[in-house]
């Protein structure tokens, strides 16, 4: 048996790739900071979509692979700092962007939440096989667009029904892709590391 952040799961392994080599203060901060790096660096690609202020980029792939890496409270504060330092002027929001952005701010609170509770899932083990880690990551999108829908819808002059198409819509192909490559990352970085073992 065995307890990982608090959750007792009989008979089955625990934790994220990122405690394999070890856990110390230093390593943690390192990685938070790399996570929000990585998604500030992968929405840079940012491709604007026709009559929505939401662009298409690499971040969901990236907050929800962090989430996955590094676990749920490292990779919420990931995601913290990545929307505090944007707020405060860094500029690796979409495009290279700073400042709170009024209309896509919820997008930015579901990554802190969607990190957390994939890392959760994914300390349990949700990121081990090809259809638990499909489920993972669209639980993941799922909670971004929960959060970011409604607040677009009410930061904006849409209603619900037209956030949601100019709001979700457009992004929902890219989001097949990033499950798909994260359904070959995730499992296959656990199959390479059992090997060695």
């Amino acid at each position: 048996m065995t307890d990982i952040f608090g959750a007792v799961v009989p008979g089955r392994p625990t934790g994220v790739l990122a405690d394999v080599w070890g856990r110390s203060v230093v390593r943690d901060a390192l990685l938070v900071t790399g996570a929000a790096g990585a998604v500030g660096l992968a929405a840079q690609i940012a491709i604007p979509v026709p009559g929505s202020p939401v662009p298409i980029t690499g971040q969901t792939f990236a907050v929800l692979l962090a989430g996955a890496v590094l676990g749920p409270g490292r990779g919420a504060a990931g995601m913290l700092l990545y929307a505090v330092a944007g707020a405060l002027g860094v500029p690796w929001f979409a495009g290279g962007a700073s400042g709170w952005p009024l209309a896509t701010g919820g997008y930015l609170l579901g990554f802190v939440v969607a990190a957390a509770l994939v890392g959760q899932l994914a300390a349990l083990g949700a990121d081990r096989r090809p259809a638990y880690t499909i489920g993972l990551m669209f639980i993941g999108n799922l909670l971004i667009y929960l959060v970011g829908v409604p607040w677009l819808a009410l930061m904006t002059t849409m209603d619900v029904p037209e956030a949601v198409v100019k709001g979700v819509v457009p992004y929902l192909m890219g989001d097949v892709l990033k499950i798909a490559l994260a359904t070959a990352v995730l499992p296959g970085a656990w199959m390479l590391l059992n090997r060695k073992r």
